[in-house]
């Protein structure tokens, strides 16, 4: 690689949404717990990518534990996260130098795939920021109260991770105050006063939040297992 580049995976999820006694990056899908497929992401995108992963820290030793379990050697950095995301990331960043690109992403996204990765990193270098997006596939429609108006979906597009950034840009981000309007990296950078650079990300990119996401990842990993076997 040309320049420094590091991942900054964010895994602070309990299973509550999922109705799960273990955090959901935990449950496995295709053998391997989803955080594992994350990691292996984005391994699998550079070997010399520097990875941090930020964890609550009493999963540390759950986290720990699996790898055992699974032989999973992929080198990264722990550290423990905050109560909140922007808490967790800016915990994150504290592992990182003052130069370089980093990716934050969320651990439960375990389907993205090198392109992406590759195009977020390509991206920031040249706008310091990259956010990966899709179009809205549905008709929206805004509520207030009894009121509902039709929008016109061409102009929204569903945010997803990596938000791939200039490191020097997105730690000074993170020096403002948090509210909770801050849902993301990106609203934390253009908050600071930055602008938001979008690419185009994808449909399997999804966010494993509910029972339904789980299912749905464990069939799209199935058929890139088949798939990369087959060699198609």
């Amino acid at each position: 690689m040309k320049r420094d580049e590091y991942a900054i995976i964010v895994a602070g999820g309990t299973g509550k949404r999922m109705k799960s006694e273990l955090p959901k990056q935990f449950l496995e899908i295709c053998g391997l717990p989803v955080l594992m497929h994350t990691v292996k992401a984005f391994y699998d995108y550079s070997p010399l990518l520097n990875i941090i992963l930020v964890l609550p820290g009493d999963d540390f030793d759950t986290w720990k534990n699996l790898c055992e379990k699974h032989q999973f050697k992929i080198p990264l950095q722990l550290q423990s996260g905050g109560k909140t995301r922007f808490q967790s990331v800016k915990r994150g960043l504290e592992k990182l130098p003052g130069q370089g690109l980093v990716a934050i992403h969320d651990g439960v996204r375990p389907l993205i795939d090198k392109p992406i990765i590759a195009a977020s990193f390509n991206l920031a270098s040249i706008h310091k920021t990259a956010i990966a997006a899709v179009r809205l596939k549905e008709s929206i429609r805004m509520t207030d109260q009894d009121t509902t108006v039709a929008m016109d979906r061409s102009r929204f597009r569903l945010i997803q991770t990596p938000q791939t950034f200039d490191i020097s840009l997105i730690k000074k981000a993170y020096r403002i105050n948090e509210d909770n309007a801050l849902t993301d990296d990106a609203s934390v950078a253009e908050r600071a006063g930055h602008k938001i650079s979008l690419f185009e990300g994808s449909y399997e990119n999804i966010k494993i939040t509910t029972p339904e996401d789980l299912k749905i990842a464990n069939c799209l990993m199935q058929e890139r297992i088949s798939r990369k076997f087959s060699g198609t």
